[in-house]
């Protein structure tokens, strides 16, 4: 019977045991939850404490972490036996037929004399329409000098072959006569309400002095263009009627780019190579006049002639 009672003891004892140990165990687990949560969410305002602070030295570490990668995956590219490099072409083979045909009646090893270049371009010439004749001379000269930025103005013989549209600004009196010496438009103020509207339909704007400052304000607009009329190139002038004729009659403009290079077109390839030479003997004779007199080494350093589209011809230097 004892025995019986003491094994009724142990057994009774036993959950109120594990009942009173359990919600202990319990309780403890729910407080530390929660501490750690606050612990978690414990940042500082500012500083490197700051939940913003941390998340952005996270994010460096996971970039510099990319940039490693990155680093020995090109690597290891670099590292692999590379193919044969891509066969490409000569520029020659891709140009068209006609060209190709063209291109090898001209000696690149040779420099022709003007004579020989302008009849040889006349005869090199692929397009079918009517191209236009350039020359392209590479100066000795320094365009940020101010004496050595040269600009000038030459009326071809035989003329450029284009139909020039010009425009007039002056006084009422002065536009009649230009309009009559074949201005395509002659006006006073009138003229700038065209440009006010934004009508830019001419190649050339000639103006007289006076009428200079009222074009100040459209400097922006017709600068750019080229449109601008300046002293230097004979658009600014008291004689709007020769300056007219002159610009009807083929009247061109030249100067020196940033790279020391002179562009101009010499008339169209329709003209014949006569006409064509004559013109470009006036643009030698116009250049050479044109050598500052502070250039003390080689004025031209090389010419080249060609077409719109042809191949380009060296030319002997004309100045040594």
């Amino acid at each position: 019977m004892a025995e019986k009672e003491a094994k009724n003891l142990k057994s009774a004892e036993a959950p109120a045991e594990e009942k009173a140990e359990a919600p202990a165990t319990d309780v403890a687990e729910k407080s530390e939850a929660p501490a750690e949560e606050a612990k978690e969410e414990k940042f500082a305002k500012s500083g490197k404490k700051s939940k913003k602070h941390i998340e952005e030295v996270k994010a460096e570490e996971e970039r510099q972490a990319r940039k490693i990668e990155k680093a020995k995956s090109d690597a290891e590219a670099e590292s692999k036996p590379k193919g044969a490099a891509p066969k490409v072409r000569p520029l020659i083979e891709r140009r068209g037929k006609k060209y190709q045909e063209v291109y090898k009646l001209v000696d690149k090893n040779k420099a022709y004399s003007l004579k020989d270049a302008v009849e040889l371009a006349v005869k090199t010439n692929p397009a079918k329409f009517d191209a236009t004749m350039e020359a392209h001379i590479r100066l000795g000269v320094d365009p940020r000098q101010a004496d050595q930025n040269i600009r000038a103005t030459i009326v071809l013989p035989n003329g450029n072959g284009k139909t020039v549209r010009v425009a007039v600004f002056a006084p009422l009196d002065e536009a009649k006569k230009a309009e009559a010496a074949g201005a395509d438009i002659a006006e006073d103020d009138a003229f700038l309400k065209r440009l006010d509207k934004g009508e830019i339909d001419f190649d050339v704007l000639i103006s007289t002095p006076q009428f200079m400052p009222k074009l100040g304000k459209y400097a922006r607009t017709l600068g750019p263009k080229g449109l601008m009329p300046n002293p230097k190139a004979g658009t600014v002038t008291t004689d709007v009627e020769k300056a007219v004729k002159e610009a009807k009659a083929g009247k061109v403009e030249y100067r020196v780019d940033k790279q020391s290079i002179v562009h101009i077109g010499l008339g169209k390839v329709s003209f014949g190579a006569d006409k064509l030479l004559e013109n470009a003997n006036a643009f030698f004779d116009s250049l050479k006049s044109q050598r500052p007199a502070s250039i003390k080494g080689q004025y031209v350093k090389s010419i080249f002639i060609t077409t719109s589209m042809g191949p380009s011809i060296k030319v002997e230097n004309l100045y040594n």
